[in-house]
């Protein structure tokens, strides 16, 4: 388990000026779903996701020297160039909670300026590609400030690390192509601490992978995944499944090695319609998706039976469809799913995106 607390990240005075960092970090897609955690923030099973590429959120901190002598962090938040109070409660927060790994924060003034490449509530997981955007952010003050991490594993592990803190999922996104968070014997240095890199692993028919996200609903969901995860503490098939998403983080990453479509796709829809299953099984129980998530699900088993394409579904905890599909066969279904599909879509909306080479400094 790493300790990163370091109360020695305190810069001499007189020697700081003004400066900003700025990363740009993308959202993932799980495939074997993380659902239920413990401690701070740590796994039950272990979870594999795809990283995107268009679905992303830029963070910019600017900071200056702290005029006061205060001890809170001083911090004015704008999302999409608004300021944002309910954000910018959960960001002091959670930059309170890492004042032992980089106790400068206290000495500066901050501004943090954010914003997505997609509408918030889009069905895509902001929350992974913000906190990991964030993270990132901060590791580079680090760098800058003291000339450590020069390493970029010793980096991305480090954001990883910090990343989950702020969203589980979020430590993924820190990675390009794909990456596994939580402990497996399947693959070495894996950890519930933080995510670690496969992509290079992986048949070269998931390295450019697409996933067209559906809108079916741009409302804001009835339950949080915070709270989706906590119920997980009385549920009844809490323990099988986890020990069903180790059996399947097995099955699919052999499948992903070896070019398997159909396993990944069986396995990968699977998995979807499980982490709803757990949501119905709650106590109090709830339903995410929506009629119309229901029939573009049919639509899509149908047109697979009658094409024999490998066009896959997965789901987040809402009620929007993600479209997994090999970029051999991007034209047809996007002539599929705009004649087919994007009538049961809010708005028209479909947002087209696929594997991405993970995040990027600006």
């Amino acid at each position: 388990m790493p300790d990163y607390s370091n109360p020695k990240l305190l810069v001499e005075r007189g020697s700081l000026s003004e400066g900003q960092v700025t990363w740009r970090s993308p959202s993932n897609i799980a495939l074997i779903k993380y659902w239920g955690k413990y401690g701070r923030q740590l796994p039950q099973n272990p979870s594999i996701s795809l990283t995107l590429d268009q679905a992303y959120t830029e963070t910019t901190i600017a900071y200056r020297p702290k005029t006061g002598t205060g001890q809170d962090i001083e911090l004015a938040f704008f999302f999409a160039d608004k300021p944002n109070d309910a954000f910018a409660a959960k960001v002091k927060a959670y930059l309170e909670r890492q004042v032992d790994v980089f106790p400068f924060l206290r000495q500066l003034t901050l501004t943090i300026r954010s914003h997505n490449s997609f509408p918030h509530s889009a069905g895509i997981a902001s929350s992974a590609s913000s906190m990991s955007a964030l993270a990132l952010c901060l590791c580079d003050l680090e760098r800058q400030f003291f000339g450590n991490l020069e390493d970029d594993s010793a980096f991305r592990q480090k954001a990883s690390y910090l990343a989950r803190l702020g969203s589980g999922s979020a430590c993924r996104s820190v990675y390009p192509v794909t990456a596994v968070w939580g402990e497996t014997v399947e693959i070495d240095g894996t950890s519930n601490e933080y995510a670690v890199p496969v992509g290079d692993q992986l048949h070269e028919d998931f390295r450019t992978f697409h996933d067209d996200i559906l809108i079916v609903s741009n409302r804001e969901k009835s339950v949080s995944s915070r709270a989706g995860h906590q119920l997980m503490d009385g549920n009844p098939y809490a323990n099988p499944r986890y020990q069903q998403a180790r059996q399947q983080l097995h099955r699919l990453w052999n499948a992903m090695k070896e070019g398997d479509l159909a396993t990944f796709g069986q396995i990968t829809e699977q998995e979807a319609m499980t982490l709803h299953a757990l949501m119905m099984a709650s106590h109090p129980p709830f339903i995410l998706m929506e009629p119309n998530t229901l029939e573009i699900i049919r639509r899509v088993q149908a047109w697979r039976t009658d094409t024999g394409q490998p066009l896959y579904f997965t789901l987040d905890a809402g009620p929007n469809i993600h479209l997994l599909y090999p970029h051999a066969i991007a034209d047809e279904v996007q002539d599929f799913t705009a004649d087919s599909l994007q009538p049961f879509c809010e708005n028209d909306q479909i947002i087209r995106d696929q594997v991405g080479q993970g995040p990027s400094k600006r």
